[in-house]
């Protein structure tokens, strides 16, 4: 059979596929398929990935036996392949996974059965973990507020082979540990199991880098990518809702590495039930392991943080000092450290003695302490006398370039500053979710290119917090 021959017979189906979808299905899942061969029975089908063989089949697998059955006839057995990477000498080929009486005999079945990836001697390509050698366990204070969650990182990290809390959702406030922890889990996978793949990223650069593939079209190499990884550690996955368009290319990822025992650890500031914007199928994923609370350290741990971080940097600090400072700091590990380090700075360099006098200094320039809480009324108000705008206007239809910008700033206040979901910010301004994820995104992105912006924002924010 001619190589057009066969080009012909999948193009006959492809003219039904396209007539039993939507012009939508029809271009993401049929489109990019081509024929690269059919002989003996066997049709060879180009895919972007092994990964997209999953959801293919598991979508579309009932009309594709039937419409092959009937172009090429029956007892056609399917075999797909792809590209690893951009290379085409990488190209991998795989057997239809669905057994049935016309698919059935795989010749080739490579990754059918996944190795354990974390039984030594196992190929492997490297990958840069990207993680911060100093967040290991040893490092990590524990104390009774944080020792349930610390117990099972250390036991993922000493068991990564195991699937007892796989996934990992592990959620607090900002500053209480949550990105030390989860690294720790990676780093100790490293160093038991050096080949193993282990990479730590955020949820902002993850999706920078769909953006990016987007772009350049290469998202195939993308996913190949992420295919690879053995322990995927996500911080603030929480940055992915209202955004559907990098949920949807998360979900075929989880689903891969989770299908094969791969660990997949992410963090948030919420539960996965105050997630508004995320997709029902991801968040029932989540629930799959264990999820848990990394809460604000209490006073006892406070103490042994400050004690910790003391030592570590050749400082000696009173008791009456500690006493002062962990009555003070009582919810972020984050600023506990911004302490030390001021009072490391003051110790050294200045050569002052370090009293109960200079700690309250010092604590009164760095934290924010008994401050007033801060509704969404108040972030309205001192917005709108900063633009000089009627606070109601602010909630209408209005898309003035002033008005617009000064919503967006509410929603990114709002966001960064009370605890309300971009549900219930929406509700507010009677704006949907999605449209409060976007402009949070945009005024955040503005941030890095626009220092007047900068000085806008501690303005409002200086403003709310008298």
């Amino acid at each position: 059979m001619t190589q057009k021959d066969h080009i012909s017979l999948w193009n006959d189906c492809r003219t039904i596929l396209r007539d039993n979808l939507t012009d939508e299905l029809y271009k993401i899942w049929f489109a990019p398929v081509e024929s690269r061969s059919f002989s003996d029975g066997r049709l060879c089908l180009a895919v972007p990935s092994d990964l997209f063989v999953d959801q293919f089949e598991d979508k579309f697998y009932t009309l594709l036996e039937s419409t092959i059955n009937r172009v090429y006839g029956p007892g056609v057995t399917i075999d797909y392949t792809y590209n690893v990477t951009s290379d085409p000498s990488s190209a991998v080929t795989i057997a239809s996974s669905r057994p049935s009486a016309s698919l059935k005999n795989p010749v080739n079945t490579q990754d059918q059965i996944a190795p354990n990836p974390f039984h030594e001697g196992v190929n492997r390509r490297k990958i840069e973990p990207q993680l911060n050698p100093t967040y290991n366990f040893e490092n990590y204070c524990v104390g009774e507020s944080n020792k349930l969650p610390f117990t099972i990182a250390e036991y993922i990290g000493n068991h990564p082979d195991k699937t007892d809390f796989n996934p990992f959702f592990l959620y607090g406030a900002t500053g209480v540990g949550k990105t030390h922890l989860i690294q720790s889990i990676g780093i100790r996978v490293k160093e038991r199991y050096p080949q193993a793949r282990v990479l730590y990223i955020t949820s902002r650069i993850f999706e920078n880098q769909y953006g990016k593939a987007i772009r350049e079209k290469k998202v195939g190499d993308f996913i190949n990518f992420y295919e690879q990884i053995h322990v995927l550690l996500i911080d603030d996955i929480q940055e992915l809702s209202g955004k559907p368009g990098i949920q949807n290319a998360f979900f075929p990822i989880f689903n891969y590495l989770h299908q094969r025992g791969r660990l997949l650890i992410m963090t948030s500031d919420r539960p996965p039930v105050a997630l508004d914007g995320m997709m029902d199928r991801l968040l029932n994923r989540f629930k799959w392991g264990v999820i848990e609370e990394l809460p604000a350290p209490d006073l006892a741990l406070r103490k042994k943080i400050l004690h910790h971080k003391a030592a570590r940097n050749g400082l000696s600090l009173s008791e009456e000092v500690i006493d002062l400072i962990a009555a003070s700091v009582t919810t972020s590990i984050r600023e506990l450290e911004g302490i030390v380090l001021s009072l490391l700075t003051r110790a050294t360099i200045l050569n002052q003695e370090i009293t109960p006098e200079l700690a309250k200094a010092v604590i009164a320039s760095s934290v924010k302490v008994n401050t007033k809480r801060i509704n969404f009324d108040m972030i309205v108000e001192n917005t709108a006398a900063y633009y000089n705008l009627d606070p109601d206007v602010i909630f209408k239809k209005n898309r003035v370039k002033d008005v617009a910008e000064a919503r967006q700033v509410v929603m990114y206040l709002a966001d960064k500053l009370t605890d309300l979901s971009a549900s219930s910010i929406g509700r507010k301004l009677a704006r949907s979710h999605t449209t409060v994820s976007y402009g949070v995104d945009a005024i955040r992105d503005r941030l890095d290119v626009e220092p007047a912006l900068v000085d806008t924002i501690s303005q409002i924010e200086e403003s709310i917090r008298r």
